[in-house]
């Protein structure tokens, strides 16, 4: 007699059936083997619990549903494409600022050979990043650039290549703690810097920091607050004030300006942030931010300032743990284009993004509404709502934006987990037991493939 063991059809036979046949097609015999193997164990170990027999052309059709099945699952956990409808504009998880056209471009430009290290004119090798230093000089005045991996550690390198061994003053209202557990106190310590704190949370007078200055004082440091807000009875000086009382002490002044701005944010109606070239005017020292934040480019981190600063950081050993590569340096090249051609506005997402008017916003969501026929139960509707900037730029800043909001049967938990596992794969946030799809985070170009989503949840 035959056993339920002997009714598992060979991996040779499922390997013939037309679905996996072109699954090995896109994916490549190794890893479908693999998953064909998990499936028939799985298989097997389920007869040999339950212990009854099932027909050969059962068990091929649910081994070959599971491996497409686990064929899925190994796609969505692979980097790609999703469609931000969350309405946060930089979302941190979804990968902050979108590049722009000009970015993605450049970035594909320099993928092979380039002119990295060297300078063309003479055949000499030159510092990596020093293709960007005209173009910030440009923007910001600034005497010299150095570009790093990310803000968090140009924070460190300038505390360490500048003030190792010595104190720091910062304002107890600034000793932030960002995602990821980064805490600043903590990088002091890792930097070798003795943490100076001075004021309270809410309140620090430019007094406070000249009453802190002492022969050991190596700089004196502002932080943007990056993702929180001290509101009410609040205050604290201004840059330009903590910038001349350094000078009249010889000692630094470093501005970590956080979201690396290079814009006036209040022409969209949100709170004035922080800008590289307002720092460098006034007389910082040292000026940090973001590029993937409202610079509205690839990840890395920016330090402006006078080039024996920079010099002195560029020379550090730890600098060339923290330099970016080519592919970074293209997109940050491409990004700056666009504010030296004045064209930033129109050309960067992000920029884009933040000044969409809600009436066009309702315009869009309209015309995707109107091309969407849910399936029954489910309702679609369109709903006015704020969204935050995100990305730890303008913290408690909003926008007012619009929203496609879907409900009904699986319920909304199910409802986005299906959107984001779709094709394409669209994030949306859960909110008042339905999914809403914010617009104000969506790139128009993708309106479209916001459509197909939705229309999908009928073959579900």
């Amino acid at each position: 007699m035959t056993t339920p063991l002997q009714t598992v059809p060979s991996v040779t036979n499922v390997l013939a059936q037309p679905a996996i046949e072109a699954l090995v097609a896109e994916q490549g015999r190794a890893a479908v083997l693999g998953w064909i193997r998990t499936a028939c164990d799985a298989t097997r170990q389920r007869l040999t619990e339950e212990g009854h027999s099932t027909s050969r052309s059962e068990l091929l059709h649910a081994i070959v549903a599971d491996v497409l099945q686990n064929a899925r699952q190994a796609h969505n956990h692979l980097l790609g494409p999703v469609i931000n409808a969350t309405g946060v504009v930089l979302h941190t998880s979804l990968g902050r600022a979108p590049l722009s056209s000009a970015a993605c471009a450049a970035a594909v430009s320099v993928a092979t050979a380039c002119n990295l290290e060297v300078d063309l004119p003479t055949g000499d090798r030159r510092y990596r990043g020093s293709q960007v230093q005209a173009a910030w000089r440009q923007l910001t005045a600034a005497e010299d650039v150095l570009i790093v991996n990310n803000n968090a550690s140009a924070t460190w390198l300038a505390l360490r290549a500048l003030c190792q061994g010595k104190e720091v003053i910062i304002s107890r209202g600034q000793l932030i703690e960002i995602g990821g557990s980064f805490r600043l106190p903590e990088i002091f310590m890792e930097a070798g810097v003795r943490l100076r704190e001075v004021g309270t949370t809410n309140r620090t007078r430019l007094a406070d920091y000249a009453a802190a200055i002492g022969p050991d004082t190596a700089a004196i440091l502002r932080v943007h607050p990056s993702n929180y807000l001290v509101v009410g009875f609040a205050d604290s000086p201004e840059i330009a004030e903590l910038a001349n009382l350094a000078r009249q002490h010889g000692v630094l002044c470093i501005d970590d300006i956080g979201s690396g701005c290079l814009v006036d944010t209040t022409c969209w109606g949100l709170p004035a942030e922080p800008t590289f070239s307002h720092s460098i005017a006034v007389g910082a020292d040292l000026v940090m931010g973001s590029g993937d934040k409202l610079l509205g480019g690839p990840q890395c981190g920016i330090l402006l300032g006078r080039t024996p600063i920079i010099d002195r950081l560029r020379q550090h050993p730890l600098a060339r743990c923290l330099r970016v590569d080519k592919l970074t340096l293209g997109a940050l090249s491409g990004t700056l284009q666009s504010y030296l051609q004045g064209t930033a506005g129109q050309d960067l997402p992000t920029l884009a993004l933040l000044s969409t008017p809600v009436a066009e916003l309702h315009r869009r969501a309209g015309q995707i509404a109107a091309a969407v026929t849910p399936p029954a139960g489910v309702t679609i509707e369109i709903i006015a709502t704020q969204a935050p900037v995100g990305g730890g730029s303008l913290p408690g800043a909003t926008l007012p934006t619009v929203a496609l909001r879907i409900s009904g049967p699986p319920g909304a938990e199910s409802l986005a987990e299906r959107l984001r596992l779709g094709q394409p794969r669209l994030f949306g946030r859960v909110q008042r037991e339905g999914v809403l799809l914010d617009l104000r985070s969506v790139l128009p170009r993708d309106d479209e493939q916001v459509t197909q989503a939705l229309q999908a949840l009928s073959g579900l």
